[in-house]
């Protein structure tokens, strides 16, 4: 496998999508980079970051998420909180996942949806749906909305998200989804319903240890996965969210795999607005154990690190995360965060005790969560996009 020390040029890679560009990296070399890092790796990639004259390379957020940056972790705090109140003021955007179906054809060993988990499936019909939405809004005034199913092609396929989304459309001024990838036309023919945002877990990048973690169903198929950030940029999605499961495989080089994708995405699609998601595993009914495990202190390092690696990118965090971690974090980097989540299909008003996906750690009511923010001095939104630019 050849290795390179810097990005491909864009001329080079334009013509293809990401999954045949990331063979051009080396897994155990990405580690090697990461933990070769010197703390004298570390002063000169913030005092570049710091100078704000050249953007970072995924190379300099290699050095910044080594175990010798942890040493430079007040000053990464820093210029993490400079460049995100710089960029997005002091606010924190809040949003809330609706799951609509836990039937998934996947075996994905980690999660509560694996095919195999001997437990009745629901796919919400369209009056449950807007059981859904009215419940949600009842929970506080959202305007963000992620629709979530598993990958249940002939269940929760195009035609049915379609529906779903022209129900949600009325209720909610900004709508994304997290389900099976789609055909660059099927992303195209859900945008023109309404959808603004797409948020793919590649949950993790290591191609050879992906096919274990994932050994049945279309998520089996690597390369379809990876490829179908390209198939939304090509569909002109407005938004794309990437991220990464922390807890399969080596944490350091799965992001810096991800920072490498980011900067491809953002040179072949750079009309469009990207986030990034990193979730630590949480227990389901899989009852997997991760095979890594990232404490808060090298979580926070790693926001403070995208953060300074790129100063418009939407950083997340979900309910997976602990209450006091969340609400430390909120002047650090983070700039939006779920609220209320259930991971169950019809878990806030139609079929409450159905299989969901994932345990979540912070159960907090939204409006403590809005109560929270405010106490840090921020702004809680709950609507940064207007059906009107549509």
């Amino acid at each position: 496998m050849q290795r390179m020390s810097s990005d491909p040029s864009p001329d080079a890679i334009f013509g293809h999508g990401f999954a045949e560009v990331i063979d051009m990296y080396d897994w155990d070399e990405t580690i090697r980079m990461v933990m070769e890092a010197s703390v004298g790796d570390v002063d000169r990639v913030l005092s570049k970051a710091g100078s704000n004259k050249k953007p970072l390379s995924p190379e300099d957020f290699a050095i910044l998420v080594s175990p010798a940056a942890s040493r430079r972790i007040e000053e990464m705090a820093a210029l993490s909180n400079r460049f995100t109140t710089e960029r997005f003021g002091k606010t924190i955007s809040l949003y809330i996942p609706m799951y609509v179906g836990n039937a998934c054809t996947n075996k994905c060993v980690y999660c509560g949806f694996n095919h195999d988990n001997p437990y009745e499936r629901t796919v919400l019909d369209m009056s449950q749906v807007e059981q859904e939405c009215l419940a949600i809004k009842r929970l506080g005034p959202f305007e963000n909305l992620l629709i979530v199913a598993g990958e249940y092609p002939s269940l929760c396929g195009v035609d049915y998200m379609e529906r779903v989304i022209q129900t949600c459309r009325p209720h909610f001024h900004n709508l994304s989804i997290e389900v099976q990838p789609m055909r660059a036309a099927d992303y195209k023919r859900l945008s023109e319903s309404g959808l603004n945002g797409v948020v793919c877990f590649q949950e993790t990048y290591h191609k050879e240890a992906y096919r274990g973690y994932h050994p049945k169903g279309m998520k089996s198929h690597f390369d379809w996965r990876l490829n179908g950030f390209d198939r939304m940029g090509e569909a002109g999605i407005h938004k794309i969210g990437l991220g990464v499961l922390l807890g399969l495989e080596n944490w350091h080089a799965d992001v810096v795999m991800m920072a490498r994708h980011l900067r491809y995405l953002q040179k072949k699609y750079w009309r469009t607005r990207y986030a990034v998601n990193f979730p630590r595993m949480r227990p389901s009914e899989s009852g997997f154990q991760p095979k890594c495990v990232i404490s808060d202190r090298e979580l926070a390092q790693l926001t403070f690190a995208f953060r300074i690696f790129d100063h418009d990118i939407d950083i997340s965090y979900s309910t997976r995360e602990a209450p006091d971690f969340r609400d430390n974090m909120i002047p650090l980097g983070v700039t939006s965060m779920s609220a209320g989540s259930k991971t169950d299909p019809g878990g806030y008003a139609s079929t409450p005790d159905s299989l969901e996906q994932f345990e979540v750690s912070d159960e907090r009511h939204p409006k403590d969560v809005e109560t929270a923010i405010r106490r840090k001095g921020y702004d809680p939104v709950w609507k940064d996009w207007d059906s009107v630019f549509d």
